[in-house]
């Protein structure tokens, strides 16, 4: 591929753009400036440099974010900043979207991709991918609660009933609880139909992939293979 259509795939501009870059000395791959922007070379693990930040080609874009409180899945935020704003601009010009969502106020693991197959297959409720949460109450945690979750409650205006895969009380007011349907607010209802109240909400796994406790809250990270397989396994319960 030609130099200037790599950086075009990469994000970083218009071809016309990207030819600029190159022709301005600001481009070098390997350590050594290329101003030939029609030199070829292969993808595959080819690093460059632009203004002396190292870049690695990606086809496609698969990231693990920690999200903080207070920050909106969109591209077009109303009330809070956007999550895209923690993530490099060439990124974002990529394509790049949320896998599902979460709520402003959630924090926890949040998948990025620009890969279209990718994003269906983790947010079409029909794949059943469980998600964990921790979830803070507002009132105690009792038997009682722990029970009806797992039994099954039905949500307001809803008439099935939505049971949690798994639910285990850790404190006197904090449970694990780990679903598959992604409805929208879904554990915040399900533990207000259960007869409680969601204060603070944490994603902390999807499938069998864990988010990093040593990943900072608002830093993000690249998928490898291990990690998009993991997607795929059904975790630890």
């Amino acid at each position: 591929m030609t130099l200037e259509k790599i950086l075009q795939s990469q994000g970083f501009g218009s071809r016309k753009y990207c030819r600029a870059l190159i022709l301005d000395h600001r481009v070098s791959i390997h350590g050594k400036p290329c101003t030939d922007p029609n030199a070829s070379f292969e993808t595959t693990g080819l690093v460059f440099s632009l203004e002396d930040r190292n870049w690695t080609y990606r086809d496609k874009l698969y990231l693990a974010l920690h999200k903080p409180a207070g920050y909106e899945c969109s591209h077009q935020p109303q009330h809070h900043p956007s999550v895209f704003s923690l993530l490099p601009q060439p990124f974002i010009r990529r394509g790049l979207q949320c896998v599902g969502r979460l709520d402003q106020d959630t924090t926890g693991l949040l998948l990025l991709s620009d890969d279209g197959n990718f994003i269906h297959r983790y947010t079409s409720p029909r794949k059943n991918i469980p998600k964990t949460y921790h979830v803070t109450t507002v009132h105690p945690v009792d038997d009682g609660l722990i029970s009806r979750l797992k039994n099954g409650v039905t949500l307001r205006d809803e008439n099935i009933v939505t049971r949690a895969l798994h639910c285990q009380a850790n404190t006197h007011r904090q449970v694990t609880l780990v679903i598959a349907e992604g409805k929208y607010h879904q554990v915040k209802r399900m533990i207000a139909a259960a007869g409680n109240r969601v204060e603070n909400l944490h994603r902390a796994a999807i499938g069998g992939f864990s988010l990093d406790v040593s990943l900072p809250v608002g830093h993000w990270r690249f998928l490898d293979e291990t990690d998009l397989a993991s997607l795929d396994t059904p975790g630890t319960m």
